[in-house]
């Protein structure tokens, strides 16, 4: 096991910032889900700021998005936003801030292009696919109801994405307040995801890409039902291995942490143990539904349920991608997973 060291006891209030390196200032805004607050990061960019993720679209962000300039922006403008990611705790704000104060979005191409076609999306055209995903992965007539009462939550979670950006791309230096920051693209958890690190203040901002204590979820949505996510992740997480050991980690979610290379291991094996808890589940033929049940022991809310039931077809996929299960399709729609002879110790 790897050793995760935080690096600052507590963490500041909403609407509050605390420098974690110089001209690196960390925000902490709620969440309302069980997972509750995400961490956001104000960086000093010569006569202005730049900020990097936004939070999700809510009251309760605005206003403490007020405070902050009100505290910072008095006489040092906004000059660009960065987004490493199109989830709605990060993208959520993005056009509220970029036409507010006149700047310009700065995301990765697949990041900007997934969140504004699911901004734009109602959700009657995709509510088939939706139904017709889920009672693939085995739910039944009351989850799939689920399904009808939940649609495309994205729309209400974001300010309208910006018609118009500006493409970061995995190694593309961005100079902000005279610092390099490297942008290092992940896949797995999203297209493109991009965290930013910076050599001189050995500081990598990480988004989801690498947390502290929880491994990102890396799930097969409607979108792409043939997608090997977990392949993606695992195959970027060697991307951070060149950082210095004593790398300042600034996650989004939980604290500011060193120990990277520890955890980047520890991650890898989380993984391997949980294919190894799937693929003993396929022992018999099992739905993807069968195989969360079995992943995740606790009792799962609704908006546990849908990324739990995506990360499980994603181990699905990825033992499937590497011959070790085959699935066969039910009557009843539903697929069925069960080892192939690969798979079979």
């Amino acid at each position: 096991m790897g050793t995760v060291t935080y690096a600052f006891e507590g963490h500041p209030a909403a609407g509050e910032t605390r420098e974690v390196a110089p001209g690196v200032f960390w925000l902490r805004m709620p969440l309302p889900f069980k997972l509750d607050h995400i961490n956001l990061w104000l960086l000093a960019d010569d006569d202005g700021w730049t900020i990097v993720d936004t939070g999700i679209a809510r009251e309760e962000v605005r206003d403490a998005w007020e405070r902050v300039f009100a505290d910072r922006f008095a006489d040092r403008p906004l000059k660009r936003v960065i987004v490493t990611h199109f989830h709605p705790d990060h993208m959520g704000l993005a056009g509220w801030l970029v036409e507010r104060f006149g700047v310009p979005l700065w995301t990765p191409l697949g990041e900007w292009a997934f969140g504004r076609m699911l901004s734009l999306d109602t959700g009657e055209l995709s509510l088939a696919e939706f139904h017709s995903f889920y009672q693939s992965a085995g739910f039944d007539a009351a989850l799939l109801g689920l399904v009808q009462k939940r649609r495309n939550a994205y729309p209400q979670r974001v300010s309208p994405i910006p018609a118009a950006f500006r493409r970061i791309q995995d190694g593309e230096a961005i100079v902000i307040n005279g610092r390099v920051w490297r942008v290092i693209v992940g896949t797995g958890h999203s297209p493109e995801h991009a965290s930013l690190f910076c050599e001189d203040l050995r500081v990598m901002i990480a988004g989801d890409q690498v947390l502290p204590r929880i491994s990102p979820n890396i799930s097969v949505w409607p979108q792409e039902p043939e997608a090997d996510p977990l392949r993606l992740y695992l195959a970027s997480l060697p991307r951070f291995r060149s950082l210095p050991a004593d790398t300042l980690v600034l996650p989004s979610h939980d604290g500011p942490f060193t120990g990277l290379h520890g955890r980047l291991d520890d991650l890898a094996h989380h993984h391997d143990d949980r294919l190894a808890a799937t693929l003993d589940a396929c022992t018999e033929p099992r739905t993807g539904l069968d195989v969360l049940k079995r992943l995740f022991k606790r009792e799962l809310d609704a908006h546990q349920l849908f990324f739990a039931i995506g990360e499980s077809l994603a181990h699905l996929h990825y033992l499937m991608g590497r011959g070790e299960v085959g699935r066969q399709r039910r009557e009843d729609g539903a697929y069925v997973f069960a080892r192939s002879a690969a798979g079979v110790c």
